[in-house]
């Protein structure tokens, strides 16, 4: 008899989402594939200085970095060439620039900026890169800066366009005390602040009985 269970529950697809503010049109990077493994690495900014009873004192949230690993591969859409002229045409070059671009201030800005110096002009604007969110499920939604990224590309088709791609990405968390309260950025963060505070008050809740043991006072 055949199982009427319809299949495995469809898991949802982490990703980045890029502003180049104050343009509204963001860079979409959907995951094809989760990162099998996200590591993330908490480091107290110490408050620093002070006497006795300043052992606790914090200068704001810990510094938080998150490093993960994506696997991008071009043979689902390569199998159905009539669908997929885009990676036909370029391989993985979309994917690989559009993340690559998540380190870069916006090209408008530079061409300006390089053509104001190339006039003589003293006054040149201020490159940056986009506010960049982090989307991994509903209850981790947070503003980061790409720190680093390294591509290794795995495989080519016959024009030599990658193919196959493994990105190794570390990204830095930005909080509210690295973002202007103007920056959608920073209410994003705060968001992500409360969501921990009602995780936190959760687990406190769920082994109440237990804690009621631990408690030395």
């Amino acid at each position: 008899m055949a199982s009427a269970f319809p299949g495995s529950p469809r898991v949802m697809k982490g990703g980045l989402v890029a502003y180049q503010l104050p343009e509204l049109l963001p860079t979409i990077i959907v995951y094809q594939y989760n990162p099998e493994e996200v590591q993330r690495q908490l480091r107290l900014r110490g408050g620093g200085g002070g006497g006795r009873g300043d052992s606790n004192r914090v200068n704001g949230p810990p510094d938080e970095t998150i490093s993960f690993t994506v696997d991008i591969d071009a043979a689902d859409q390569l199998e159905v060439p009539s669908e997929n002229a885009i990676t036909m045409e370029n391989g993985l070059h979309p994917v690989i620039a559009a993340l690559e671009g998540l380190l870069y201030p916006p090209y408008p800005l530079v061409i300006a900026n390089e053509a104001m110096a190339l006039a003589g002009s003293a006054f040149i604007q201020g490159e940056q890169a986009p506010l960049v969110l982090l989307v991994w499920g509903p209850k981790r939604v947070l503003p980061v800066q790409i720190d680093s990224i390294s591509v290794r590309e795995q495989a080519f088709d016959q024009s030599l366009n990658p193919i196959r791609v493994q990105v190794e990405m570390s990204a830095q968390v930005q909080s509210y005390r690295d973002l202007d309260i103007t920056n959608p950025g920073y209410w994003v963060y705060m968001s992500a602040f409360t969501q921990k505070e009602v995780m936190a008050t959760l687990n406190t809740l769920g082994n109440r009985t237990g804690i009621q043991g631990l408690l030395p006072i």
